[in-house]
């Protein structure tokens, strides 16, 4: 039977640390390869209930105009209108509906995503990294998670097929999360 760690100390409000996390993307390309992504301007803010993880809460705002894949023409077509049509929709938002605890450092939170005004649920795996007081005296957390996506629900539906079959860009895409959040005083 795996246990739960007690975090009822870990209750309060707290703010997404965006110097320490990180919030990136991974999708295969040209159908051997994987591009690897992230988004350097966002930001976001926990509620976590350590006595009733079921009370905790999460929110994200992502500027979607700050994507980073290392390549500056990737970026700017990943900001047109083939991809995210940052003009139009400059944000993405994760807004939590339910939270739950899996056992051990294994957490379950589920929400909406939205991208391109397309509004549909996702589920985030979590995983509990610990909580330190930093040596300016903030009290800090630490999430790693990960979901999967399939860009077509979101209306990202733009590709280009392959000579040798399949297309340059997949469908499915992996969500990766490595936050570190500030406890509020």
């Amino acid at each position: 039977m795996t246990t739960t760690p007690d975090l009822t100390t870990l209750t309060g409000a707290y703010t997404i640390d965006p110097a320490h996390t990180t919030i990136g993307f991974t999708a295969r390309h040209a159908m051997v390869t994987n591009v690897k992504g992230k988004f350097l301007d966002f930001s976001g803010a926990l509620h976590l209930d350590g006595a009733d993880p079921t009370r905790s809460s999460a929110s994200l705002d992502i500027a979607m105009d700050s994507v980073d894949t290392g390549s500056a023409d990737r970026d700017g077509h990943l900001k047109s209108s083939d991809f995210f049509k940052t003009d139009e929709f400059p944000r993405m938002t994760f807004r939590s509906t339910g939270a739950e605890a899996l056992g051990g450092d294994d957490y379950r939170v589920t929400g909406d995503l939205t991208i391109l005004g397309t509004t549909r649920p996702l589920t985030i795996d979590l995983e509990f990294n610990g909580a330190a007081k930093g040596p300016f005296g903030n009290e800090r957390v630490g999430f790693e998670g990960k979901a999967e996506i399939k860009r077509s629900e979101w209306g990202l539906t733009w590709n280009a097929a392959l000579e040798t079959g399949g297309f340059l860009v997949s469908d499915k895409i992996k969500l990766n999360f490595d936050i570190s959040a500030i406890k509020q005083a």
